[in-house]
């Protein structure tokens, strides 16, 4: 941590508490969420990205054991697949290990004026876990397609299938958490969707 991080959180500090003052929802929102999100990746990525990695490498590890797919080797996060005759190691990386997409998650959600502190609270779990394990199903898909396609595919299973997946799922997460509860809880005149049942 160094003293232009420092610096950086006191001015996000205090331009928040003035648009909080000011009652300017949309760009408390926006220097929100920018602001914890750069703020994390600053200081809780270094910290937490290996112990994700590892999470990452036993649970997606435990899945390709108990099918026969792929070995993991999680002390090193690392993922062995044997093909027939061919064999490719898979590393858990920065990128596999969903930190970014986590504290993008965690950094709207907590400037999103829909939920109070408790749902807050309990929404944070429930897509962390949804993240979490939709990027172990990912790192499992990408797995499966090496093993039963060689390693030929390896580009097509990381950067098209594995991809696309992980993104779909990310996406219904956003839906429900962000589009469906602002829908449901607006208010327009003397219509509410949230006491109409």
């Amino acid at each position: 941590m160094n003293w232009l991080s420092v610096l950086f959180a006191v001015a996000w500090v205090y331009v928040v508490t003035v648009l909080k003052r000011c009652k300017l929802d949309f760009w408390l929102f926006l220097v929100g969420s920018v602001g914890v999100f750069v703020l994390c990746l600053l200081w809780l990525e270094p910290v937490l990205v290996v112990p994700m990695q590892k999470a990452v490498a036993v649970v997606s590890g435990l899945l390709g054991e108990l099918t026969g797919v792929f070995e993991s080797y999680f002390q090193k996060g690392m993922l062995f697949i044997q093909n027939g005759g061919n064999s490719l190691s898979l590393y858990i990386d920065f990128e596999c290990s969903g930190i970014i997409e986590t504290l993008a998650f965690l950094s709207l959600l907590w400037f999103f004026p829909v939920y109070r502190l408790y749902e807050k609270i309990v929404v944070s779990i429930a897509g962390i876990l949804a993240i979490f394990f939709s990027n172990v199903l990912r790192i499992y898909l990408i797995c499966l397609l090496i093993y039963f396609f060689g390693d030929g595919i390896y580009f097509y299973a990381h950067t098209v299938f594995g991809r696309i997946f992980f993104y779909a799922c990310t996406i219904m997460l956003y839906f429900l958490v962000f589009t469906k509860s602002h829908i449901i809880r607006q208010k327009v005149g003397a219509f509410h969707y949230d006491s109409n049942r």
